[in-house]
């Protein structure tokens, strides 16, 4: 019998993503680092009502690519992206689940706000026509389990499963509990990682009421500027990203391409504010600390942070002052750069879709600009890789995700070694 300890590392043996910038770790990244933007005007939802009228789309998405059609009509979008990202994982990494002891296979999945799509056609059949008109599978569609639910079920996946919901930090959170997993020695191979498709009047008319997202006006691609003077909230996005982590021995036995591995996380809470971070940044701080911890490294070992980096104003000054509070002086000469200046933020997707991006940047030793950072505030004052992809040797990256609710998640991932 295998032991519950936790002497087993976790390392990352495939990638699947689902993005506005391609339905491939490989495209994402390609668009990525050419500093290309996926952010256009809204086709899945009327934005008339809307001041904000911008999102980061996965344009083209065809569910049946990746599932029959009868699952993919019993499912909400959410469900769908992430059983896409896991279809291309499993593949990426060369994994023959009915080789395995399906047993010891699992899946740990972030998500914010499960079928919020969903949810608003119901509302509209139940105002109109009444209750017994509703789909028959409302429930089943729009519970956020049922991405990781439907994930199981469609790959045999029948061991350790669970859903992590904590908002913006679930994508990221899920990577790092899925590594828990792995490295207590409860599963062989986990999936973890994390879902977003809430792009609708509903989930607008939420976000666009606290004035949390973007009224730029101009050329949507240039409406996402994290850490710039002139930044005035974030752009909506979707989609969906995967990580194959599995313990060291196991990837070896079966002869995986090993392409990184998790060796922390940190987990924090700022108990402060529904919707607003800690104003001195020290929640953040915590979880970044927490994490250097877990993967036991120090602050200077770490050379390339994958920012949280909304393009709210409160956001991104506390993360500058978190990174500031954790790493001191060293703050100011690790680069710093955010996916979302290209994407968005998918909510509970973003950290997963972002550790892709992290896992490429060890892969490529090349980091991705920051885009649209065009005044420097004096407040955000560090290296946040501007405008241009930067070619570096990377070894180890720290991911962060900051989420509603001071809900804070930070991964360590580093270059694999023996």
């Amino acid at each position: 019998m295998k032991k519950n300890n936790r002497n087993h590392r976790a390392v990352v043996t495939g990638l699947g993503a689902v993005t506005p910038l391609g339905e491939s770790a490989d495209k994402f990244w390609e668009s990525l680092v050419t500093g290309e933007s996926g952010i256009a005007n809204i086709t899945l939802a009327d934005t008339t009502q809307f001041p904000s009228k911008i999102a980061g789309e996965v344009t083209d998405f065809d569910p049946t690519t990746y599932m029959d059609n009868r699952d993919a009509r019993r499912m909400a979008r959410f469900s769908q992206l992430a059983v896409a990202a896991a279809a291309l994982a499993i593949e990426d990494a060369g994994l023959n689940i009915e080789s395995e002891d399906q047993d010891r296979l699992g899946v740990v999945m972030g998500n914010g706000n499960g079928g919020f799509p969903a949810t608003e056609d119901n509302a509209r059949l139940l105002i109109k026509k009444g209750g017994m008109r509703m789909s028959p599978h409302f429930i089943p569609m729009i519970l956020p389990n049922m991405a990781a639910a439907n994930v199981s079920r469609v790959f045999g996946l029948k061991g350790y499963t669970s859903t992590i919901i904590t908002a913006c930090a679930a994508g990221t959170q899920g990577i790092g509990e899925a590594a828990e997993v792995i490295k207590r020695g409860a599963a062989d191979v986990v999936l973890g990682g994390g879902c977003e498709a809430g792009i609708c009047e509903l989930g607008l008319g939420g976000f666009n009421i606290i004035k949390a997202l973007s009224r730029y006006e101009g050329d949507p691609k240039k409406a996402s500027s994290p850490f710039d003077a002139n930044r005035d909230g974030f752009v909506p996005a979707e989609g969906s990203a995967l990580l194959v982590i599995e313990s060291l021995e196991h990837a070896l036995d079966r002869g995986a391409n090993i392409i990184a591995e998790i060796l922390g996380q940190g987990v924090s809470s700022d108990a402060f504010h529904a919707v607003q971070p800690d104003e001195d940044g020290s929640g953040a701080a915590r979880a970044i600390r927490a994490a250097l911890r877990d993967a036991e490294i120090a602050s200077d070992e770490v050379d390339y942070i994958n920012a949280h980096g909304t393009a709210t104003p409160l956001n991104d000054l506390a993360e500058t002052l978190g990174i500031k509070a954790a790493f001191g002086e060293q703050a100011y000469k690790v680069p710093i750069s955010s996916t979302k200046s290209m994407i968005g933020h998918a909510l509970g997707g973003a950290g997963a879709l972002e550790a892709v991006a992290s896992i490429k940047t060890i892969l490529e030793n090349q980091i991705h600009p920051t885009i649209n950072y065009e005044t420097p505030d004096p407040e955000c004052d560090l290296d946040y890789v501007p405008n241009t992809s930067r070619k570096q040797q990377v070894d180890t990256v720290m991911s962060n995700s900051f989420g509603f609710g001071g809900q804070n998640a930070c991964l360590i991932i580093r270059r694999f070694e023996e």
